[in-house]
């Protein structure tokens, strides 16, 4: 089996000696780290494909934490943030957490503590790249289609038989056939369950 490539842990904190201590303790850790002193250097820097997560402070000169969290939002990438601040009130705490914050840690954070909720959030990026994965090969499979077959599939799916498929779609009945050997081949799949469950 291949083993899982290391995550990246990207750190947005305009303190460069909190940087360096997280730096040294990441690094120490297995995981691979990118140091970035300022929100607009995050977005301006191109992000590795790779599960990962973000430790973001909240109060930053520029754009502020919870704002970078935001702007990530219409991007869907599984890169969950871990807040770690020393200013964190009631406010911005609900804030970020209904945006899905991951955790929120004060500063000075406790390094198991700290190891602990990134290895949570690694975790669940991989998971998420997993999923991502899977829906990227179901689609392709399914860009192999040809417009009549995905006519036939979605009425495979609804359970339709071979000759009722063949009275709506205004094709004989072997023809029907055709295709729905086909989309079963090119979809890899071997029943009618199968093809509901991946791709229903």
């Amino acid at each position: 089996m291949t083993p899982d490539p290391p995550a990246t842990v990207y750190v947005v904190d305009d303190d460069q000696g909190v940087c360096r201590g997280l730096e040294r303790l990441l690094r120490s850790a297995g995981y691979s780290v990118r140091i970035f002193l300022s929100a607009e250097a995050f977005l301006a820097d191109p992000r590795d494909q790779f599960p990962s997560c973000l430790i973001l402070d909240i109060q930053m000169p520029g754009m502020d934490g919870p704002a970078l969290q935001e702007s990530l939002q219409p991007e869907h990438s599984p890169m969950p943030v871990v807040f770690l601040s020393g200013h964190a009130d009631v406010a911005t705490t609900v804030r970020v957490m209904k945006c899905g914050a991951a955790d929120l840690l004060t500063k000075p954070a406790e390094a198991d503590i700290l190891l602990a909720a990134v290895e949570t959030a690694v975790t669940a990026s991989r998971k998420a790249w997993a999923v991502k994965g899977e829906e990227a090969r179901l689609q392709e499979r399914l860009s192999a289609l040809t417009p009549r077959e995905r006519e036939v599939m979605a009425k495979v799916m609804t359970g339709a038989l071979n000759k009722q498929i063949a009275y709506d779609l205004g094709i004989a009945e072997k023809t029907v056939k055709i295709h729905r050997g086909q989309v079963m081949h090119k979809l890899r799949v071997n029943s009618v369950a199968e093809l509901v469950r991946l791709f229903g």
